[in-house]
């Protein structure tokens, strides 16, 4: 385990046993960021644009922590409790990347998430 280097955002708080972001070689694997009621938070439930800037904000905290930002993402994974919001989540999620840097997705339809949110994001960055 020599070279891991496990790390929490100061903007978030780890709600149980896992890290942010974990950095294994040249790539950081970025646990699911949901939107949050950090005593600054804006993001009203229910509204997608809101969540989704909130937790790609988030998401963005955690690669800060490694020196990275959302240009280093080289893979996303999306889970969403209502695929009929994705058009108004891709709009707010693609204003994150210069549009010849977008990383791979996968985006799914899940039954439920954590504290009621409709959005979670995770991602796999790569050091350059």
């Amino acid at each position: 385990m020599s070279g891991r280097r496990y790390r929490n955002t100061k903007q978030a708080k780890a709600a149980g046993g896992y890290s942010h972001g974990v950095l294994d070689g040249d790539y950081v694997f970025l646990a699911g960021q949901v939107p949050s009621d950090r005593a600054d938070d804006k993001t009203t439930l229910g509204d997608i644009e809101a969540e989704t800037r909130d937790a790609m904000d988030l998401l963005g905290a955690a690669l800060a922590e490694f020196g990275l930002t959302h240009a280093d993402l080289v893979r996303t994974n999306v889970y969403m409790t209502d695929l009929d919001d994705f058009h108004r989540m891709n709009a707010v999620y693609r204003t994150y990347f210069a549009e010849d840097r977008m990383p791979a997705r996968t985006t799914v339809e899940v039954s439920r998430l954590v504290d009621g949110s409709h959005i979670e994001i995770d991602g796999i960055a790569k050091k350059r």
